[in-house]
């Protein structure tokens, strides 16, 4: 807790042997996604009712960027793991809980309460969730860490277990729903490593891969488990209806991995874990399929949070979907009439956005942005987000086999 972070920072935290431990999935996205972080409140709510390295020298100024050099599969992963080991942290949700007795805190949390609020705002600072994140950056006395949105969603405070054992406050920099990412910073003086960035766009199916983060919470900091890479991009829906370009692994990823590192044989971080798929949409059960943002929109999404706190984004006002890798009896069911083997498919127009108001329809492929080619959403994304609301982009769409160029004014999200 925060009250005791000096008594506490030289120690692994422990959780008490007198509670039930709820080890619930804090966040969850269609078809049976959800996201790693672990929660511990619900049923401690019960209970009490019941009776009571450096920094890393490739890094300038306040910026991430992707290193150059990127590997593919080869050798042991040990070297790997020890490149990232000491950048990967726990990170720690913590909530004010109400004074009052345990039979009504849990009544309060299931029906409400209209007396004053006064005792939970003072109430003491109680772990909710742990999750995991990774300690990317060493600039202007401060330690960035890159972790999942839903690990410190509705936090009171936050706190960062390092790989030392020690505990430590962290403040929240920026975060952003809708790529489920996060930035923290903790004081520079207790960063003793940094992970490095691969390319993620020169990722292959087949590549081996290590997923290191705290499943089940801070007891078990520091795992790491090894598999291979299932689908290099892989876009999803979200239960908030966002689309979104993940690498699919059958690494094990468990509640509490959220925000850890997916990492290649070089030792760099290719993707931040974010998600598994636990069952089928008929609820058959599912194994080895987890999912990591990629880290060429790791590092686009983290350096704009740093300088903004926020992201605002331009977009078009579609949905979409990528054609790579889509085999070809999906494409009757999905209702794609292109023949294209590359792009973005355009499965819906939103009314009065920017793409209706420029012409585009739905069934048309983009094949570029700005001259330059898109067979990805994340590619597509990376695009529009280095420009401005209100900029205006040219789209070159295939329709009916036939390439057309569209003047698109962007709007904002």
């Amino acid at each position: 807790m925060v009250e005791n972070q000096n008594n506490n920072q030289n120690q692994p935290r422990k959780k008490s042997g007198n509670k039930i431990i709820a080890t619930a999935a804090i966040v969850g996205v269609v078809g049976g996604l959800v996201g790693g972080g672990v929660s511990y409140y619900a049923m401690d709510q019960m209970n009490n009712g019941q009776g009571n390295g450096a920094a890393q020298t490739s890094i300038s100024s306040s910026s991430s960027k992707v290193s150059e050099k990127s590997a593919k599969n080869g050798g042991t992963m040990t070297a790997a793991y020890n490149d990232v080991k000491g950048a990967v942290v726990s990170v720690i949700n913590l909530k004010r809980q109400s004074a009052s007795s345990g039979t009504d805190s849990l009544y309060n949390s299931l029906f409400g309460d209209d007396s004053d609020s006064s005792s939970s705002k003072n109430g003491k600072l109680e772990t909710y969730s742990e999750g995991s994140g990774v300690v990317y950056m060493k600039s202007n006395g401060k330690g960035y860490i890159v972790t999942n949105n839903h690990v410190i969603s509705g936090s009171d405070a936050v706190q960062v277990l390092l790989a030392n054992g020690k505990t430590v406050n962290a403040k929240v920099v920026g975060k952003d729903s809708t790529t489920d990412l996060a930035v923290l910073s903790i004081d520079a003086k207790y960063v003793t490593q940094t992970a490095q960035f691969g390319d993620s766009k020169h990722l292959e199916a087949g590549q081996t891969v290590i997923a290191v983060g705290s499943p089940l919470g801070s007891e078990y900091a520091s795992t790491v488990t090894q598999g291979i890479i299932s689908a290099p991009a892989r876009t999803i829906s979200t239960s908030s209806g966002n689309q979104q370009t993940v690498i699919q692994t059958d690494a094990a990823i468990n509640p509490g991995n959220s925000g850890g590192a997916l990492v290649n044989s070089a030792g760099q971080v290719i993707g931040i874990n974010s998600m598994k798929l636990a069952q089928s949409s008929d609820g058959t059960s599912v194994e080895g399929m987890g999912f990591a943002i990629p880290s060429n929109e790791v590092v686009t999404i983290v350096n704009e949070l740093v300088k903004k706190g926020k992201i605002t984004r331009p977009q078009l006002g579609v949905r979409v979907i990528a054609l790579q890798g889509i085999p070809e009896g999906y494409r009757s069911r999905l209702k794609i009439k292109s023949n294209l083997k590359n792009g973005i498919y355009i499965a819906f127009v939103s009314r009065n956005g920017s793409a209706a108001n420029a012409g585009i329809k739905s069934g048309d492929v983009i094949t570029k942005v700005d001259g330059k080619k898109v067979e990805d959403v994340a590619s597509l994304h990376s695009i529009l987000y280095s420009h401005k609301v209100g900029d205006t982009v040219n789209v070159t769409v295939n329709r009916n086999g036939k390439d057309v160029d569209m003047k698109v004014k962007l709007e904002g999200n």
